[in-house]
């Protein structure tokens, strides 16, 4: 029988050779280990510390005082452009079991966990200008730890041991292993520092990304069930509920790296809040990847353990752990007795059908993405498209407030008023070429006895309009950005309406330029066809008026002969045909007006939209285009299909 050995490995004395050679299978696996451990060293100790996840690509992850590097370019290091690890990844024990295990690892992490792992990269790095590090902290441990497991074995699943005090977690861990490894014993706490014991070589580089020292590594006893548990890892864990915060650090820390975890509780202390509200309701969402064991079932009398099992289930359930019943996936909960060896072959089973299927590591890693997804939602989903204004159940800025927009900015502007002081500038022409001179003449001499004195009040009236104009332009950007930003998280809303904002500088200024250059064009205004008809009819009924008064005058001075019918008939035609002249032409050119000054309506209107677009609604549609997709690698990163 094999005796108790330290697992110190070589990745501590790389420079001395081994003690004694194992053969092939063993020299290949500490070769496997060597290569392991010079890849990765020291944990998660390091801190991710800003928004990029910056890890260098393919470089080792270093301590607290090198930081952590960028999850995500790790992560695409880690794979090669194929898809397959990259070559650093340690090759563990003879060429056969590398292939299956590279094969086996390899399917493990491609498929839908490849895709989600491949969205949380894009998504960290389409949200990094708008969220802030502390938000996307976790999503790049996610992406850092997934990096860092894909490029270690993977014919090994690590699997720890927690539970409170007392609850016979290091019994357990002795019986698993077949020889005593972990010290117990009434005193209080008994594991002060996790120990390790690996029943497969190769798994240097996982202990060694625990943070575990060779000192408190060790094998099992190499008995005829020595196989059953073939790659497994497991860690015996200090007490969760330990005295000593040193020793909480080590369960928290490891917890967070483990493949799974083996819940270890007692008849005593199986209901404790702080159990089930500090790690198990928490890790809800990792039931797949755990084991839930009431140990200690020898001290019930009768059937009493059957139904504290079944309290305990109930238990579980309400922490809204799945339980891995009648096929279902789910977590695994067994009643045994550690100290007299009742249920540990069973639990023993599962731990080796669990480690065969060597797809725990790809499990933990998707639970892990499912809880990222959750915390995440808030600022990626919650409320999104379902509580928006007007009831709508979509994303952007629809036509109606577009158009609104377009109005406000032109109210603003003054397009309607420009456009029917056109109308008005169209027919006072009309008036002045089609009109009688006699009218012509009055309004002129009117117009020299009125010297304008209110040029005061008209430029009070100036200041208080560009002020009004001002003001509804602040307001139609105010409306359009909470338009864009109803429904939107917090985070994409608020950079949406800071969008709004920097759009809307200047956008007075440059919308009262508009008023000059878009506006009104300088010069007469187009004349119609029927015009010179016009004026040359109002020139005939001048000339019947003139023809007419020398005729008369003639008469009256005897230059001519008396008769007085003809020169007073043609006078009266040229008086009378004038303003009908003058006011048929003001009928006409009605429609031409009309359609002159909404043609000036429009191009100023026009032009303050194209201006209104470039500064704000083009920033928004950005800002909302950006938006939908990280939403859709949002999505694609909870694994839901995107349609």
């Amino acid at each position: 029988m094999t005796a108790v050995t330290d697992h110190t490995e070589h990745e501590h004395e790389r420079d001395e050779p081994p003690e004694e050679p194992r053969g092939p299978e063993g020299a290949a696996g500490e070769a496997g280990e060597a290569g392991e451990a010079g890849e990765t060293h020291g944990g998660s100790e390091g801190v991710w510390d800003d928004g990029l996840i910056a890890r260098r690509g393919g470089g080792a992850r270093g301590g607290a005082a090198q930081g952590v590097g960028d999850g995500a370019d790790a992560y695409a290091a880690a794979v090669t452009p194929s898809g397959e690890p990259s070559s650093s990844t340690p090759s563990g024990a003879s060429s056969g079991t590398s292939s299956g295990t590279s094969a086996a690892t390899s399917t493990a992490y491609e498929g839908p966990l490849r895709a989600r792992l491949d969205a949380l990269r894009e998504l960290v790095g389409l949200s990094r200008t708008r969220l802030d590090s502390a938000t996307l902290a976790e999503a790049g441990r996610v992406l850092d730890e997934a990096a860092t497991r894909r490029r270690l074995s993977g014919r090994h699943t690590v699997v720890a041991i927690a539970g409170a005090t007392g609850s016979g977690k290091s019994t357990l861990f002795n019986a698993l292993a077949g020889v005593t490894i972990s010290e117990t014993g009434v005193r209080r706490p008994t594991t002060a520092a996790p120990i390790g014991c690996s029943w497969t070589d190769g798994a240097a580089g996982l202990l060694d990304r625990l943070g575990i020292p060779g000192r408190l590594r060790r094998r099992p006893l190499q008995g005829p069930d020595a196989g059953v548990l073939e790659g497994l890892v497991l860690i015996d864990l200090p007490d969760h509920d330990s005295a000593v915060g040193e020793h909480r650090a080590h369960v928290d820390r490891i917890l967070a790296l483990v493949d799974a975890v083996i819940w270890v509780v007692d008849p005593e202390k199986y209901a404790d809040a702080m159990l089930h509200e500090r790690y198990l309701r928490p890790m809800a969402g990792h039931a797949e990847v755990m084991f839930v064991v009431l140990n200690q079932v020898d001290r019930l009398p009768g059937d009493a353990a059957d139904q504290v099992l079944d309290d305990l289930r109930r238990l579980l359930d309400e922490d809204g752990i799945a339980l891995g019943e009648h096929g279902e996936p789910g977590a695994t909960v067994l009643a045994l007795s550690a100290l007299t060896g009742d249920g540990v072959g069973e639990l023993r089973e599962s731990l080796g059908q669990f480690t065969k299927e060597r797809g725990a590591a790809a499990r933990r890693i998707a639970a892990d993405l499912d809880a990222t997804a959750d915390q995440l939602w808030p600022v990626y989903a919650a409320g999104a498209g379902w509580h928006g204004g007007r009831g709508r159940s979509w994303i952007g800025l629809s036509e109606e407030a577009r158009e609104e927009f377009t109005d406000r900015l032109a109210d603003a502007v003054g397009a309607a008023a420009a456009g029917q002081a056109a109308e008005r500038a169209w027919q006072r022409n009309a008036g002045k070429a089609c009109g009688t001179p006699w009218l012509r003449l009055w309004r002129w001499y009117e117009a020299q006895r009125s010297p304008r004195s209110v040029g005061w009040p008209v430029a009070q009236a100036s200041t208080d309009e560009e002020a009004t104009a001002r003001q509804r332009v602040e307001n139609a950007v105010r409306t359009v950005a909470d338009e864009a930003a109803s429904g939107l998280p917090q985070p994409w809303g608020q950079a949406v309406r800071e969008a709004a904002v920097r759009g809307a500088e200047g956008l007075p200024e440059a919308l009262d330029e508009l008023t000059v250059t878009a506006g009104v064009p300088e010069g007469r205004p187009p004349r119609p066809g029927w015009w010179p008809v016009a004026v040359l009819a109002q020139a005939a009924m001048t000339m019947l008026q003139v023809v007419g008064g020398l005729w008369l005058v003639a008469q009256i001075i005897g230059i001519s002969v008396p008769n007085l019918g003809v020169p007073v008939l043609l006078m009266l035609a040229g008086i009378a045909g004038g303003p009908c002249v003058e006011w048929g032409s003001r009928m006409a050119a009605r429609g031409p007006a009309r359609r002159y000054g909404l043609d000036a309506e429009r191009r100023l209107r026009e032009a303050a939209a194209g201006c209104g677009r470039a500064r704000v609604l083009d920033p928004l549609a950005a800002e909302l285009l950006r938006y939908l997709e990280v939403r859709e690698q949002y999505v694609r990163m909870t694994g839901a299909s995107v349609g």
